[in-house]
């Protein structure tokens, strides 16, 4: 039996970009100033963890010798004893989660996406008008760029007593739309969202979020109905070759939503990342000879990175890791498995946006032996190597990896 497996850990950067400096990111490190951090007991906030960050299977796997490949340091983390790594960088032009899917899929992000500026109001105006009259509102709160939690929190007795939503924007190309679960309605928050994908569709935004929260003034949180509303890939994907070539899909998470729910099989959800994982072991089985699954675990982004969590985010990768040998357990012999990310989200950094970022790239086949590099390597590459793994002719975009598997890797 012949499968690949393709785990997308949302935001894990291991740095050096070697773009970095376009993007205000240089220095950025999301792994290695997480370890840097828990190292120093810098990561020991309110008590939520302390010591060293403890992920010996994805060291094991070539973390720590893909983040010294990427930024020339270590951080202390062992070498790879099982596996093959390397280390990715992107070439399109955004640091986005749409971007970094994409290009890993073979499908590169080659023009600039619209993104809103950081003044207010963000938004043009024909476009908040046109939201507010056909969405049947009496106007709009926020009109910036925020953290979501933030101006939930700033916004959301303003949102209740009003009942206008809060739409706000990031770094990214996103238009963010929250609403009180209860109060304004998840049915009639999608159907806004919708209507502003419609409206945002002819100036190439990429995602419109549907942000909906529960609770009370003091106490607003957000709920596991997070929707988002994507733009369809540009070009070809590799899940657009698989269902050509009547090959089975299975996407967990927040896949279905980033590419438009195009190609995307069988999709499967959880609310957070132990939930995924849970629901990843137990759909394996499910998955066909010749099949793909392909997961996306969000935590890490969005409750971690983008609230500059430090131990959080570090007991979020614990946790991931304890889980794994659970994984390795359930692989068989043909099966590929591919852990990487799409881009970073270093919760040092200033802001609370993502940073650009090479991300790692680990690799086992089945229960195998040996440690293999593979050197610095493009996004794209996943893709074309996941696609000869299921017996797909190259698609132009990227190159397999396998060769250099097979004979024991490159410098």
């Amino acid at each position: 039996m012949t499968r690949a497996l393709l785990l997308v850990l949302d935001s894990v950067g291991i740095g050096g970009a070697p773009d970095a400096e376009d993007f205000g990111d240089v220095g950025a490190n999301t792994v290695g100033h997480i370890v840097q951090a828990c190292r120093s007991g810098g990561a020991d906030r309110q008590s939520l963890r302390k010591g060293p960050l403890q992920i010996p299977n994805l060291i094991n796997m070539g973390l720590g010798s893909a983040l010294e490949l990427a930024s020339g340091d270590a951080f202390g983390l062992g070498p790879c004893r099982n596996g093959a790594w390397g280390a990715a960088y992107e070439s399109s032009s955004g640091k986005d989660t749409t971007s970094g899917h994409w290009e890993l899929t073979g499908a590169p992000v080659t023009e600039p996406w619209t993104t809103f500026p950081d003044e207010t109001p963000a938004f043009p105006d024909w476009l908040t008008d046109w939201l507010i009259a056909q969405g049947g509102l009496t106007g709009i709160l926020g009109n910036c760029r925020a953290s979501g939690t933030e101006i939930t929190n700033d916004l959301g007795e303003a949102h209740l007593s009003s009942g206008e939503p809060i739409v706000y924007t990031s770094a990214d190309s996103v238009v963010q739309i929250a609403a009180h679960e209860e109060a304004f309605g998840l049915d009639r928050l999608y159907a806004l969202c919708e209507i502003a994908r419609k409206l945002v569709d002819p100036i190439n935004v990429g995602r419109v979020i549907a942000r909906p929260f529960e609770g009370e003034p003091g106490d607003f949180r957000r709920t596991a109905n997070r929707r988002d509303f994507s733009v369809p890939p540009k070009s070809e994907t590799l899940l657009d070759r698989l269902q050509e070539a009547g090959r089975p899909v299975m996407t967990l998470g927040k896949i279905g939503d980033i590419f438009a729910h195009r190609a995307t099989g069988d999709e499967r959800k959880a609310a957070g990342n132990m939930a995924l994982f849970d629901l990843m072991l137990k759909s394996l089985p499910d998955l066909a000879d010749n099949g793909f699954l392909f997961a996306n675990f969000v935590d890490f982004d969005s409750e971690f990175g983008h609230r500059r969590n430090v131990p959080g985010y570090a007991n979020a990768l614990e946790a991931f890791d304890a889980r794994l040998p659970e994984l390795f357990d359930g692989l068989m012999p043909g099966d590929l498995l591919i852990i990487t990310a799409d881009h970073g989200n270093d919760p040092t950094w200033p802001g609370t946006d993502h940073t650009r970022e090479m991300v790692p790239v680990l690799c086992r086949m089945g229960p195998q032996d040996g440690v293999m590099p593979l050197g610095r390597l493009q996004f794209s590459d996943v893709g074309a190597t996941v696609a000869q793994w299921l017996g797909l002719e190259g698609s132009g975009v990227g190159t397999s990896f396998l060769p250099a598997m097979a004979s024991g890797g490159k410098p």
